[in-house]
């Protein structure tokens, strides 16, 4: 039996206060795809990003529908453990001395950090340690957040994503405040995720952070989808132009795109 989609949004309006932020707006993702959402600042990027959590909803009317992995409705924690989430929203959060194990661990409880009231079993640690082993980030489980640097910290969080052995990873413009190496190693990390089979979608306004094992781009536009498809064919700079308002050239190197 094949999969349900990963999302599937037909028609749907969000608003913002009294503001339409996504109108009309229809994107469907298969469930282990990697797709690249691009688009400029205020284009309803966050936006889309908080209707898939759970945090804004679509306004009821006719025609208009919304799944993840083909459920109208969901527990937010439930979805959770199915779709890992790396977020600069969550990434202010993670502050302090709240050393790197506790970060993953609390993923387990929808949480930026352990608390007294958190029952941690030894599964769950069991869980943490292998999960930052995996992104070879071990040495940073005793580690407090204040004294990891800005990549180290990022890592982190994605172990914190992985630890519940997700269907997909959503990027909420994961390379934003990070030096050049520490987006080159993030950016690894991704490519490494996306061929184990596990479901990426990139949300950000920088070309480069396209890795090469994305091949769909969804271009957005004033809360639409302006264009979708292969991104040979939307990474042009006539379509990037009317997007982002601005004349741009296009490079490629080693599967990466680069604009300016």
């Amino acid at each position: 039996m094949k999969s349900p989609p990963l999302l599937d949004l037909q028609n749907i309006r969000v608003m913002r206060g009294n503001k339409v932020v996504l109108d009309d707006f229809s994107l469907r993702i298969g469930a282990e795809e990697h797709v690249a959402i691009l688009g400029p600042n205020g284009c309803g990027k966050s936006t889309l990003i908080k209707t898939i959590t759970r945090e804004c909803y679509p306004v009821v009317r006719e025609r208009s529908s919304i799944t993840i992995l083909g459920q109208e409705r969901w527990n937010v924690f439930e979805l959770r453990t199915l779709l890992g989430i790396v977020s600069n929203d969550l990434m202010s959060s993670c502050t302090g001395e709240t050393v790197g194990r506790d970060i993953v661990l609390s993923g387990f409880f929808s949480s930026t950090r352990i608390f007294p009231h958190h029952p941690v079993d030894p599964k769950q640690k069991e869980l943490a340690d292998a999960t930052l082993a995996q992104l070879q980030v071990s040495h940073l489980a005793g580690r407090p957040v204040c004294e990891m640097s800005s990549g180290e910290a990022r890592r982190v969080l994605i172990a914190r994503a992985l630890v519940h052995r997700p269907r997909a990873l959503l990027f909420d413009e994961p390379t934003n405040s990070l030096d050049v190496f520490a987006r080159h190693s993030l950016k690894e990390t991704m490519s490494l995720l996306a061929s184990s089979g596990i479901g990426i979608i990139l949300v950000t306004h920088e070309l480069s952070d396209i890795v090469p094992e994305i091949e769909r781009v969804v271009l957005m536009s004033n809360g639409r989808v302006a264009a979708d498809g292969h991104k040979s064919e939307i990474l042009q700079s006539e379509r990037l132009a009317s997007v982002f308002g601005i004349e741009v050239e296009i490079g490629r190197r080693d599967g990466y795109y680069h604009l300016w």
